[in-house]
């Protein structure tokens, strides 16, 4: 918009023609925002903030009165201070650029102030510590003039012709050449014996590998000599290994064969020998009960008619008697006993014709035998 005026970040934005700024300054400091600027009456400038770079080569005389040339690089910048940005308005608003020659104009003294005061080795083996003091002693007088560094940097020291620190680092290069060459004749004393031992090594290595081939060569003659030998003796073996198995086949088969036999003709032939002596016994008892049954009936069928003759056995027995002149001394005691006899002898005559006939005796001590009447 129109008469609105906004700073870069890396700026600042002065206005003059109207109230006065900071400390009596002639101009109002504006950054990091905008401002409405009334044209005709108000003026506008901008001062940069961003960083600048001075360079510095100056020839200077130590304290030793030798000459040096020393160059150098200082890194400044407005301060972000609004004293700052007035105090360098006021100095280099118009010509921004004369910063940085006035810049190195303040260093260039300082840096000659400085080294006048020390030797060449304090310069040259203290470079950082020569550095720091020639920043710190411009900070003030760069700080009246609105800038701040942030970077003071030694970039080289000379000497020229004069050779005088090159001279001053002879007894370190002769020392470091010493060094290196104590370093070089110990390497080479290394290489040799790292040469030697590698010859050595490879001496061995070669002795080692000779006996080797001996050895695996009179190895190679021993087996083959041996194969020679082992080649009919492996041949005979292996034929003998040959029969044994087919004899064992051969036994396998008859083995199989006699199993072959057994189930297909001696097992049946048992079998069949079994059941003719099974059917003879049971023919055989068969027979033999038909026969015991049979005899026991004939005995039975004999007693039967003995039993039917008994009473007239003793019928007859007893009319034998019946002429005999028989005395009777005990009376019906006596005559009882003559029957008794009677039936005695009649059972007597019973068991003879049955043992005659095979039948069984009749027990002794057995009772009377009942006969029906």
């Amino acid at each position: 918009m129109f008469g609105y005026r906004v700073p870069a970040p890396d700026e600042a934005m002065l206005i003059s023609g109207g109230k006065r700024g900071l400390g009596g300054a002639p101009f109002r400091v504006v950054t990091g925002h905008g401002k409405w600027v009334v044209p005709v009456f108000r003026k506008v400038r901008f001062l940069t903030l961003s960083m600048n770079e001075a360079e510095v080569t100056e020839y200077c005389v130590t304290r030793q009165g030798i000459a040096l040339t020393v160059r150098a690089v200082i890194a400044f910048k407005v301060g972000n201070d609004t004293e700052s940005i007035v105090n360098a308005g006021q100095r280099f608003l118009s010509e921004q650029d004369q910063m940085s020659i006035l810049t190195g104009r303040i260093f260039s003294g300082h840096l000659r102030a400085i080294i006048g005061s020390m030797t060449v080795e304090e310069i040259v083996t203290e470079r950082q510590k020569l550095a720091t003091e020639v920043l710190e002693t411009s900070k003030a007088e760069m700080a009246k003039i609105g800038l701040s560094v942030d970077a003071f940097q030694i970039q080289s020291i000379d000497d020229g012709d004069t050779g005088y620190i090159e001279a001053m680092s002879a007894p370190h290069k002769a020392a470091i050449q010493r060094q290196a060459q104590i370093a070089q004749a110990q390497a080479t004393q290394a290489s040799v014996e790292a040469e030697q031992v590698a010859a050595r090594n490879q001496a061995e290595y070669a002795r080692q590998t000779a006996v080797v081939k001996a050895e695996y060569s009179a190895e190679v003659d021993r087996v083959q000599a041996q194969a020679a030998q082992a080649g009919p003796l492996a041949m005979a073996h292996a034929q003998q290994e040959v029969l044994a198995a087919q004899t064992e086949l051969a036994e396998r088969a008859a083995e199989l064969r006699q199993q072959q036999l057994v189930a297909e003709i001696v097992k049946p032939a048992e079998a069949e020998a079994e059941r003719i002596r099974v059917l003879a016994v049971a023919d055989a008892e068969r027979m033999k009960i038909q026969a015991e049954a049979a005899a026991s009936y004939d005995r039975v069928a004999l007693d039967r008619m003995l039993i039917d003759q008994l009473p007239q056995i003793v019928k007859e027995a007893a009319g034998g008697l019946a002429g005999a002149n028989v005395n009777v001394l005990n009376g019906a005691d006596g005559l009882g006993e003559i029957a008794a006899g009677l039936v005695g002898q009649g059972l007597t005559i019973l068991d003879s014709v049955r043992q005659n006939l095979g039948s069984p005796r009749r027990p002794e001590g057995s009772g009377p035998i009942e006969i029906d009447k």
